[in-house]
């Protein structure tokens, strides 16, 4: 069996190895495996009996739990196996706290100590008190646009003849008469005079991240945000074709509009409050969206590509925009994205987590026949690129049948889309090879 999410193999032991303990510790359980290589063979040890020893008693002595520690044997050749039970306090390893995420070991510091230290202490960051705060620093004009729009959803508990305070209490936004950290950023005046990382960064970039051509910053509550936001991507980032429908002008994004709000809202509710502001990147030939704050336990990338479950990490935040009719409650925010790409025709979204946080990129469709004239396809060229979009794939034959060319003519034009323009991607040998548009072409 294959290292994984709760499988360690090491051929030897090192003190190290108790950052992987607590990292089990602090995740969901696992097992390591002392004496096997990285494939899980069996490599054996010769100190098997001082290791069976030494390595409970360290795991008592520095992280202070217990573990069972076995000694097991194949083939004539001893190894030792680990077992961790997950555990509801956190674990430390001489004042550090360390977790395991996929396959992957990592120090928690910063903000994600923070965030997972509340999480074991069965709080959220959203659910704390805002000493600091009072019903001055609550825009009323921007929660009264709030309950206007949610009546439309008819998700908001009867509120009629109630106060601003009563409703807040009704939506668990204060504590005994004190407002909470969700208060502000759903509602605030301004939401940076108490957790200055509440903006949004946006950047406009030619050829890579390197290439900054200009930027702006949107501050706000989450309600003002995605407003600001939403009109500044339209008004200076994005080019918008425009096109005419007899006397009417019909405006269409180069994106798709629910996909890009359903990535903002996504960012600004789930994102990780005490770390980077959320950050928005505007390419000739992509958006992505950045925030910080990696994927909770019990989700991975596939998760979120299919239905799963809800698991907000600012709940009270989530809870109040999903009464709002902002967004809905059953984990469909990914799928949303996608479906939207699919329904524009546009590739389908990268989804990936980077630099503890998720990165969320949708690309252009670069693949139309005036762009591809640009890039100097020829017409048998365009026409091929056009019969994958539609078919999927192309062999030679179906090349030449098309275009009504000889082989060589074929061959030479599909080593060009190949090679020279990195647009199509050659699947097999001989008889049964075909070709198939690359899969992150635009990115």
């Amino acid at each position: 069996m294959p290292e994984q999410q709760n499988i360690e193999y090491k051929q030897n032991w090192h003190d190290d190895y108790l950052k992987w303990v607590c990292g089990f510790a602090n995740a969901q359980g696992g097992r390591i495996y002392i004496g096997k290589d990285d494939a899980g063979n069996v490599a054996g040890l010769e100190d098997y009996k001082e290791l069976m020893d030494e390595i409970p008693n360290k795991i008592k002595n520095l992280l202070g739990i217990a573990t069972e520690v076995n000694l097991l044997q194949e083939n004539g050749k001893h190894f030792i196996e680990i077992t961790v039970q997950p555990y509801s306090v956190p674990i430390s390893l001489r004042g550090r706290y360390y977790h395991r995420s996929g396959s992957v070991k990592q120090e928690l510091t910063g903000a994600a100590l923070n965030e997972f230290l509340l999480k074991r202490s069965g709080q959220t960051w959203d659910d704390a008190i805002e000493p600091r705060a009072t019903f001055s620093d609550i825009d009323e004009n921007i929660f009264k646009s709030y309950l206007e729009f949610s009546k439309e959803k008819g998700r908001l508990p009867d509120v009629e003849g109630l106060s601003i305070e009563e409703i807040f209490d009704k939506l668990r936004l204060m504590e005994n008469g004190q407002l909470k950290r969700a208060a502000i950023i759903l509602f605030g005046r301004d939401p940076g005079r108490f957790y200055p990382n509440t903006f949004v960064k946006i950047g406009r970039f030619v050829k890579d991240d390197t290439d900054l051509q200009f930027q702006e910053v949107e501050e706000g509550c989450i309600i003002a945000l995605l407003r600001r936001v939403l009109s500044q991507l339209n008004h200076k980032f994005l080019v918008r074709p425009i096109e005419f429908e007899g006397m009417y002008r019909i405006e269409k994004g180069e994106y798709p509009v629910p996909a890009i709000r359903e990535m903002l809202l996504n960012a600004l509710i789930h994102r990780n409050y005490m770390g980077a502001p959320t950050q928005i990147r505007v390419y000739d030939n992509k958006i992505n969206i950045w925030n910080e704050g990696i994927l909770p336990e019990g989700l991975n990338l596939e998760s979120l590509r299919r239905p799963h479950s809800s698991r907000p990490r600012n709940p009270i935040i989530a809870d109040v925009c999903f009464k709002g009719g902002l967004i809905d409650a059953w984990g469909r925010g990914t799928i949303r994205i996608i479906e939207a790409c699919k329904q524009a025709e546009l590739p389908e979204p990268e989804l990936i987590e980077r630099d503890g946080g998720f990165l969320v990129t949708i690309f252009k469709d670069y693949l139309t026949e005036d762009r591809l004239a640009k890039l100097g396809l020829n017409l048998r060229q365009i026409k091929a690129v056009l019969y994958v979009k539609g078919n999927g794939k192309i062999t030679s034959k179906e090349y030449q049948e098309i275009n009504s060319v000889k082989k060589s003519t074929a061959t030479r034009d599909l080593s060009e889309l190949v090679e020279k323009y990195s647009i199509f991607t050659n699947i097999g040998k001989g008889a049964g090879s075909y070709y198939e548009i690359i899969g992150s072409i635009g990115s």
